[in-house]
């Protein structure tokens, strides 16, 4: 299973690893036209040995970018806050699943995330032709269909590691690309900028 092997890439990293990538990853990250022309951006706190994203989080605060970030619902779904730092954060135990970093404040509902200027994404890997793979939740894909039924169309960036972009993952007829893939070694582009 694809997602299994990305996983046990992921876990194999150090401590040290973690550390070095996030900063670059927030590096590369903040130089995105994207990500400084921004006023709103929907992210996510990462988890585990996912790609680090709080130094980037706290950088966007610092230069007056509202982040929202998600919790998660019951059916999978996800609400939205506004991320005020790190004293902010809620760690909330889902089920038998690892426990996720959400905004402690007030909920603004399902549709805040179609305010966003960009939208970062979770995932394993992503392929030559800008196609994600996630962790198989359907959450950010409910995010997908919620933005294109609201014609909104922020840029979507997918936060990696180098080794996770491959040639090519499996995708379903609903998936749609992203727009761009941040490594901590830089940025790949697969569709010109919108507008």
């Amino acid at each position: 299973m694809l997602r299994r092997e990305f996983l046990a890439v992921r876990n194999r990293l150090t401590a040290d690893d973690l550390r070095e990538t996030s900063a670059a990853l927030a590096g590369r990250a903040l130089e995105l036209p994207e990500l400084a022309e921004a006023r709103t951006v929907a992210a996510y706190v990462s988890v585990g040995s996912e790609p680090g994203t709080l130094a980037l989080l706290d950088t966007l605060r610092a230069r007056g970018v509202r982040v929202l970030l998600p919790a998660l619902l019951p059916d999978n779904d996800l609400d939205w806050g506004v991320y005020t730092g790190e004293g902010s954060l809620a760690r909330v135990q889902h089920g038998g699943r690892m426990a996720l970093f959400e905004p402690a404040g007030e909920r603004l509902g399902p549709d805040a995330v179609t305010t966003a200027d960009a939208v970062l994404l979770p995932g394993l890997a992503v392929d030559a032709r800008g196609m994600r793979l996630g962790r198989g939740g359907g959450s950010y894909d409910r995010v997908l269909a919620r933005l294109e039924r609201a014609g909104a169309h922020p840029a979507l960036v997918v936060l990696l590691y180098d080794t996770e972009v491959v040639e090519r993952v499996p995708a379903e007829p609903h998936d749609r690309p992203v727009h761009a893939v941040v490594t901590p070694s830089g940025v790949r582009r697969f569709r010109p900028r919108a507008g």
